[in-house]
């Protein structure tokens, strides 16, 4: 049995290690995994964050993991060292639809991570191309019930927007056809040339379009009306009072990262967040910096969760 004397030496000794630890953090590169191919707004939002924290913690770089439904990036953190050298940029592909989709996606999306800080919110708004002779969602509904089967949504495959085309088809009893892409891109493309008529999309990809009315928003899926499209009525206003949608991104470390490693990057990516500078780019991708505590985060990846796996269920889809 351990005497009284070394048992309080071997508390001493743990608290300092824990001290000598926290402020040796970090002393060598840190990477932030994003489950995106490079150049989206997703990758620039993991760039800036990486901009931030290198200003203040030391080199930060990107590595860019895409494939599996964005499952392959979040598995090789959920699976990394929990020392805070390697982070996870994550959204609700990562941490609420792909293990829903892909059931070898090899990580638990609550307690596989440990939640840092929210980074970003981005809502997502219902888009069709300008010939379609529609100007609201109620509008579409009545065009879709006397034109079954003539309109299309194109859809990133297993990504947000195809859950919320499915949950809108759901919803409305509505005979759309879903199209599945690669990509935004492509879905963009061809709304542009007419091959499809509809679509949902995050405001940071398509706000430019809509300000060159080369596409039209029928309604945004946030709680109230977006300053950057006033006049586009919310679903709420539209008769679905539930139909809210943001594609949010966050910053996550592997489950068991030390709580005093967690608070340091909360607190110098809040850092950032708040400034103008951090702000102001955000907004060039219509986004909203979010700054807030890992309690709070973790609650709301709680929330979202079987919001994401409802829908992904209700899209019945599978990414095997």
């Amino acid at each position: 049995m351990i005497g009284r004397a070394a048992l309080l030496a071997a508390i001493i000794a743990a608290g300092l290690g824990s001290a000598a630890h926290a402020q040796s953090y970090p002393n060598r590169p840190i990477k932030l995994v994003v489950a995106v191919l490079p150049g989206g707004p997703m990758d620039v939002m993991a760039r800036l964050v990486a901009q931030q924290l290198s200003s203040t913690l030391g080199p930060v770089y990107v590595e860019n993991r895409a494939g599996a439904g964005t499952t392959l990036g979040a598995k090789a953190v959920a699976s990394a060292e929990p020392d805070g050298y390697t982070l996870l940029l994550g959204n609700a592909a990562t941490n609420a639809i792909g293990p829903t989709l892909y059931k070898s996606a090899g990580y638990d999306p609550l307690t596989s991570f440990a939640p840092v800080a929210f980074v970003s919110s981005v809502p997502y708004v219902m888009i069709a191309s300008p010939a379609l002779p529609v100007l609201t969602a109620p509008e579409l509904v009545a065009y879709a019930k006397v034109n079954p089967g003539k309109l299309s949504f194109g859809v990133p495959n297993a990504a947000p927007s195809h859950m919320l085309a499915a949950w809108f088809k759901a919803i409305t009893g509505t005979d759309v056809q879903i199209v599945p892409y690669k990509g935004a891109a492509t879905v963009l493309t061809d709304l542009l040339g007419g091959q499809i008529q509809l679509g949902f999309e995050a405001t940071s990809v398509v706000l430019g379009h809509l300000h060159d009315s080369k596409i039209r928003a029928l309604a945004a899926a946030a709680p109230s009306r977006l300053p950057d499209l006033p006049e586009v009525p919310t679903m709420i206003e539209s008769g679905f009072p539930d139909f809210i949608a943001s594609s949010w991104t966050s910053i996550m470390a592997p489950a068991g990262t030390p709580k005093d490693i967690v608070a340091r990057l909360n607190a110098s990516i809040n850092e950032g967040l708040v400034s103008p500078q951090m702000q102001a780019r955000f907004k060039q991708l219509a986004a909203e910096a979010h700054p807030g505590t890992p309690e709070e985060l973790a609650a709301f990846m709680a929330s979202e969760l079987p919001k994401w796996q409802a829908m992904a269920k209700l899209a019945g889809i599978s990414g095997e």
